[in-house]
């Protein structure tokens, strides 16, 4: 098929929709279909669309389901549609959900957030990672902790810096911060944190190949969102052998299982330190979280994502 593949990130970005849509562009094509990737489809003239993000994809959306009812297409809910717009701007949030014949979702817990006649739709697609090239080696002289995630709102992303500043004289724990601030405003509370905190280094914007090495030096990673749609970053700390310590919304929960022991009640500062302490403290307990994190990493296999393609491609197949 001729698959037009719309996501709102551009080209360039490092945003969590366009890694995901590069990605299952080059899965669609390895079975054996062509696909053009746009943050907009003027044309509506292929023979089927994925869209990435119900409401900021919804032109699109729109345009090809009135072009082509009987063509096939799928919707990916965002963590901002689930948790934002489908609340903020219901009436076209929910048309494109109801225009999809497919409502793809990224962790196991969407479900009890839309609403119960898109149930049937739902689709859950864990998001894949690779293990790392070379074995993990983490610091001997610092326990190093590491957060990835563009500084915005929903990502809470100063959180364990504040909790590092909450650690005991005799700790080694370093915080190494990774990803774009969204805003200048952002940019000077990491810059005034990293001035005032001596646990805290924020790195801004780096190369997958620079996160991937980061991971590797790392103890554990704190992914601290207040709203995720599944994170990618969970993925790969999984599939890397990395704990992970997380804020317990339904995003993080959905992948890393409800009976997961990492997870701290979001926004709470103190209950992220105790678990950043235990973590460097007790051997024994970072030992379970990894083997909980070793027991949820087959679920997010380069194989097992392409089979869901496949799936769900012959399902919908006219």
């Amino acid at each position: 098929m001729d698959i037009s593949l719309v996501t709102p990130a551009g080209k360039h970005s490092r945003a969590g929709n366009w890694t995901t849509a590069a990605r299952w562009g080059r899965i669609l094509r390895d079975l054996g279909h062509r696909v053009t990737i746009a943050q907009a489809d003027e044309r509506c003239d292929a023979d089927m669309m994925i869209a990435v993000h119900a409401w900021r994809s919804r032109s699109s959306i729109a345009r090809f389901a009135g072009a082509h009812p009987d063509r096939p297409l799928v919707v990916c809910l965002a963590g901002t549609d689930i948790y934002g717009f489908q609340h903020s701007h219901p009436q076209e949030t929910q048309m494109s959900m109801d225009v999809a014949d497919a409502l793809i979702c990224l962790h196991d817990l969407v479900h009890l957030e839309i609403p119960k006649r898109f149930h049937r739709k739902l689709r859950v697609i864990h998001q894949s990672a690779l293990p790392l090239v070379t074995p993990r080696r983490p610091s001997v002289r610092t326990f190093d902790i590491c957060v990835i995630g563009h500084l915005r709102d929903e990502k809470d992303p100063l959180r364990a810096a504040y909790a590092a500043r909450l650690m005991p004289p005799e700790s080694r724990l370093r915080l190494i911060q990774l990803g774009k601030a969204h805003n200048e405003q952002w940019a000077t509370l990491a810059r005034k944190e990293m001035a005032g905190n001596d646990r805290f280094i924020w790195r801004g914007e780096v190369s997958g190949g620079l996160v991937r090495r980061q991971l590797s030096r790392s103890h554990a990673m704190v992914i601290s969102s207040l709203a995720e749609g599944g994170a990618n970053v969970i993925s790969e700390a999984l599939f890397a052998g990395i704990p992970v310590i997380a804020s317990d919304i339904a995003g993080n929960v959905g992948l890393l299982g409800a009976d997961y022991a990492g997870t701290y009640a979001a926004e709470d500062t103190g209950a992220l330190a105790k678990l950043l302490m235990r973590a460097e403290s007790d051997p024994r307990f970072l030992a379970g979280l990894k083997i909980q994190c070793d027991r949820r990493a087959p679920l997010f296999s380069a194989e097992r994502e392409v089979e869901a393609w496949r799936s769900l491609l012959l399902d919908l197949a006219p």
